[in-house]
């Protein structure tokens, strides 16, 4: 099957977080699988633009790539490149797979779909959660939605959700949606640690205190790490590691606000993008995983952990919850302090629950969760599709 894939931002660095990782696995298990996979998207990299070539096909992992320059109207990716390519080579393909919402590239990529008679398939990726809608941007939101999104939902062979809560969450606006069909994302195998002495001075000091609990992934306000902090103000021992990619700028307030609770020598910050063997070393040294969020459609740093043998403690509000729930590989709690830091506290006062719950998140994950396996659930959904 030829499969095209449409993404606003696919970059290596992965600075636009769970979707690229996603629709990365995916896209490289279903080439491993023989299908003939592109993604079209654009070179946007955060403020600037990535250093890659325009225009023109970019194999990476077995996957076409092709980059477009977003030009005017740049906080929605337009590239007005792209509209040439997708015109000449959209009826080749079999099926059109849109990531993420509130993109040009997305609705253009599915009017011309319609208009070629190729069956199209939207995968929301998170982006559909009334409560995210009304706290950030809502009438940008609210009018983008109305006029090219939902049209283009409507309008889809089918919706593709990663988890029952993000499912549910896409019923509540009562669009007339076509099936909602779940599959979850899912996780690579790890990479080896960097050798013994290897690893950043940043990162050596943050893992000094043992035992610790690791948050990782993009500190913003949608994570919940305030909540997380004043629920660990709540531990009397041991250490909570937060790190990764702070572009919205919120490593000084956590650090004032982790001061302002008492715990600031407990609390260890690393407001940068931590990649590679630099995981695998904070996996290893930890002794529980924690993601606080408001709202995750999934929760892909949730498998990595559960891969990694590390126990998971997460809010009910993240997708993969009810993936922990099953597997018995952590605990899922209310957000509210209280219960947040008595899950804390288990993982750091009790070490052998830790590690029988991390060994039997790890079983689970390799035998549901790898990519070839994900893939073929997904190779079935297409095959139905276009049929």
């Amino acid at each position: 099957m030829r499969i095209l894939h449409i993404l606003p931002a696919y970059q290596p660095a992965l600075r636009y977080g769970g979707p690229v990782v996603a629709v990365h696995g995916l896209a490289r298990a279903l080439a491993a699988r023989g299908h003939d996979v592109e993604i079209m998207t654009t070179n946007a990299d955060g403020g600037g633009s990535s250093d890659v070539p325009l225009n023109v096909p970019v194999r990476y992992d077995g996957v076409t790539v092709r980059y477009f320059a977003p030009a005017i109207m740049r906080r929605v990716f337009r590239a007005p490149g792209m509209s040439p390519a997708l015109r000449a080579s959209i009826a080749t393909f079999d099926l059109v797979h849109i990531h993420q919402l509130y993109h040009w590239p997305a609705w253009m990529a599915a009017r011309l779909a319609r208009a070629n008679k190729v069956p199209y398939v939207v995968s929301p990726r998170g982006m559909l959660v009334r409560e995210l809608i009304d706290r950030r941007n809502y009438f940008a939101k609210s009018a983008w939605l109305s006029l090219f999104d939902r049209p283009s939902l409507e309008k889809a062979r089918a919706i593709h959700a990663t988890s029952e809560l993000e499912q549910a969450e896409l019923q509540r606006f009562q669009f007339d949606l076509p099936t909602v069909t779940v599959i979850p994302n899912g996780v690579d195998d790890p990479l080896p640690e960097p050798p013994e002495g290897a690893v950043a001075a940043d990162l050596a000091a943050a893992t000094a205190g043992k035992p610790f609990i690791l948050y990782l992934g993009r500190l913003s306000w949608k994570k919940g790490l305030e909540r997380l902090i004043r629920a660990f103000a709540g531990t009397t021992s041991g250490a909570l590691v937060i790190a990764g990619p702070d572009e919205e700028r919120q490593s000084r307030r956590l650090a004032a606000l982790a001061q302002n609770v008492g715990v600031l020598g407990r609390v260890h910050i690393v407001p940068r993008l931590i990649d590679g063997a630099e995981k695998e070393y904070l996996f290893a040294q930890a002794c529980g995983f924690v993601l606080p969020s408001y709202s995750e459609n999934f929760g892909n740093t949730v498998l990595e952990a559960m891969r990694r043998g590390v126990p998971v403690i997460t809010t009910p509000q993240v997708g993969a919850a009810d993936v922990v729930r099953r597997s018995g590989g952590g605990i899922v709690t209310r957000g509210e302090p209280e219960a947040l830091s008595y899950a804390l506290a288990r993982f750091i006062n009790h070490p052998a629950l830790a590690r029988s719950m991390g060994a039997a998140g790890r079983s689970h994950a390799i035998a549901y969760f790898g990519w070839p396996e994900v893939a073929e659930r997904m190779e079935q959904f297409y095959a139905g599709i276009a049929a």
